[in-house]
């Protein structure tokens, strides 16, 4: 995809036009986004940032050696500042959605509701949006996607997170001929109970947020990435939290770990490995039904199948973000959006002992984690999404590990989050209700 890609923002570049892009969210990873874009993407320019304190946007800028920077406080003072070429910061994220002139907006708050409020009037505006948060993606992803389709622009998540990578893998692998059967997530640690003070000192060195780390830790964050692989493909889970294999051993050597004929009666899975070297990379498990092409692959040193293994060895998060707002407006190619209805959500589990009458915390923090679960089951059973989760009120007891359901929460008002999640829910029917239906 590169190969392509390159090309076409040299001629951005070349022309004196370069794609212009808004980014929301300006924290560890937007810094590095607006770092990659600044300095070492010719034919895009990063014209706005918003965040909600101002000096984060600001510091971002500055880490990136632009000072001459303009505070703006309105959608036409922001017109006016793309129009004579200056950057500009602001604390009003829909200034950005709103304003002419800008081709994409790139979404790294990490946020459900702000983000749902973001990105709904972007598509409003006729942006491309590149999301790099899954755990939006992986909640109202589908929904999203479908107003975007109505207005024509695109929704992506992007390369450089594992998501984005694996889809990259997974289509070379379909356009070889080969029929992925599992998309895979190479990890090096996952622990349901930790919290923001068990991963503070982790956090504290590299400058991260704590519930952000602890999302990685905790394994809601890979639930979250991995949920968008398979909404984005169409495969499942094959169990409540995926099989989550730990093996210490190369990826290549996991092929005869799994039961081929599960994972096609499932249409492929979805899943994660702990402690597998090429770490922190992605891998698709794949199968040729052409016995003179498995004669090849086995030449060509992939061994005797039935199943064959393909891996990226590194995801190089903010680094490509870029490219993946390039594939959006160039080339209408999106890196990984749902294909329909979600397939997978993420379903929110009790990390302790819950009282009723508590106040849900949010994504990576003391409370809850997140596992995936096929959307078929979630629906049956009513389970309260992990994106859905944070402040809602428990009516009554939940024990370690039981996972929450909507009749045991009261949710907040007037949230667009839950209006958009009830829209998906009734746009996209389970295929066997409309049957009944009938």
């Amino acid at each position: 995809m590169m190969i392509i890609v390159d090309k076409a923002l040299q001629a951005r570049a070349a022309l004196g036009k370069p794609v212009k892009v808004a980014m929301i969210g300006a924290g560890f990873m937007g810094r590095g986004i607006a770092n990659q874009i600044i300095n070492s993407v010719p034919g895009m320019e990063l014209v706005a940032i918003s965040n909600r304190h101002i000096d984060s946007a600001k510091r971002a800028y500055s880490e990136a050696g632009i000072e001459d920077i303009q505070v703006i406080s309105s959608v036409v003072d922001l017109e006016d500042a793309l129009i004579k070429g200056k950057y500009a910061i602001t604390e009003d994220a829909m200034f950005v959605c709103e304003a002419d002139g800008i081709d994409a907006i790139i979404e790294v708050t990490g946020t459900i509701e702000y983000a749902a409020h973001v990105v709904m009037r972007a598509i409003a505006h006729q942006k491309h949006i590149i999301l790099m948060n899954a755990e939006l993606d992986g909640t109202i992803g589908p929904i999203l996607k479908l107003h975007a389709d109505r207005a024509g622009v695109i929704l992506t998540a992007c390369d450089g997170d594992q998501p984005g990578v694996e889809m990259n893998l997974y289509r070379f692998v379909k356009s070889i001929g080969l029929t992925p059967l599992l998309c895979g997530n190479i990890k090096g640690l996952q622990d349901p109970y930790r919290n923001p003070t068990t991963q503070a000192s982790f956090a504290q060195h590299w400058g991260q947020n704590p519930a952000m780390v602890t999302s990685f830790a905790d394994g809601t964050k890979i639930s979250f990435e991995q949920a968008i692989v398979a909404n984005a493909t169409g495969m499942k889970v094959a169990k409540r939290g995926m099989l989550g294999y730990n093996y210490k051993g190369h990826v290549d050597e996991m092929t005869k770990m799994y039961d081929v004929d599960q994972l096609k009666e499932l249409g492929g899975i979805v899943d994660y490995v702990v402690g597998t070297k090429p770490g922190p990379g992605v891998f698709v498990f794949a199968t040729h039904e052409d016995s003179k092409q498995r004669n090849y692959l086995n030449l060509y040193k992939l061994g005797e199948g039935p199943l064959y293994s393909f891996y990226t060895p590194y995801h190089l998060c903010h680094f490509e973000v870029p490219l993946s707002v390039a594939r959006a407006v160039l080339l209408h190619d999106a890196v990984l959006s749902p294909i329909a209805g979600p397939v997978i959500d993420v379903v929110a589990t009790a990390k302790i002992d819950l009282k009723g009458g508590e106040t849900l915390d949010g994504i990576g923090y003391y409370m809850t984690y997140g596992q995936c679960e096929n959307s078929e089951i979630v629906q049956q059973e009513n389970l309260l999404p992990m994106g859905i989760a944070e402040g809602c009120t428990l009516k009554h007891d939940i024990s370690k590990d039981q996972v929450l359901t909507y009749d045991c929460v009261e949710l907040p008002e007037g949230r667009l989050c839950d209006k958009l999640r009830a829209e998906q829910l009734t746009y996209f029917v389970p295929r066997k209700t409309l049957v009944l239906a009938k």
